[in-house]
């Protein structure tokens, strides 16, 4: 009669779990990453106006410019954001600040906070002052400079 060897078991035991554990990581990480970034360009339009350009391929968003009339012009602009990787919120950007980052899965959930304004990117839609506005390439959308808080 032949004795069972304990440490093959074990072996391949754990070959086996070694192999499960990458072909289920990969295949997480392949669907966490398969959209692709948000691609955010900081600059000014012909008038000198602050301006958004929003691109993001995969969701079929291009050249979408939000533009800030009446708002002073950044000096560093252009600057291009492509957002792979999630950093500490709140963070600072050409003009404006980062808010809100959610990039489990690409593209994820950007919150800018621009002017007094509050610009969601959103896979589905993307979100102006709280208000729901579609996806639609080579849009522009002026973002009009907002009254002064009357403050005690």
């Amino acid at each position: 009669m032949k004795s069972d060897n304990p440490v093959k078991h074990f072996v391949i035991a754990f070959v086996l779990a070694v192999l499960v554990y990458v072909i289920a990581y990969s295949t997480i990480e392949h669907r966490r990453k398969r959209r692709g970034p948000w691609e955010v360009t900081f600059t000014t339009n012909t008038l000198n106006s602050p301006m958004l350009l929003v691109n993001q391929a995969r969701l079929g968003v291009t050249n979408v410019q939000i533009v800030f009339p009446g708002e002073p012009a950044a000096s560093n602009a252009p600057v291009h954001l492509i957002v792979r990787e999630p950093k500490p919120t709140p963070f600072d950007l050409p003009f404006g600040q980062c808010v809100f980052m959610d990039l489990t899965f690409l593209p994820g959930t950007l919150t800018f906070r621009m002017f007094g304004h509050e610009i969601e990117l959103l896979p589905r839609v993307m979100l102006l002052d709280h208000e729901e506005h579609p996806w639609r390439s080579e849009e522009v959308l002026n973002l009009a400079p907002l009254p002064p808080k009357a403050g005690p």
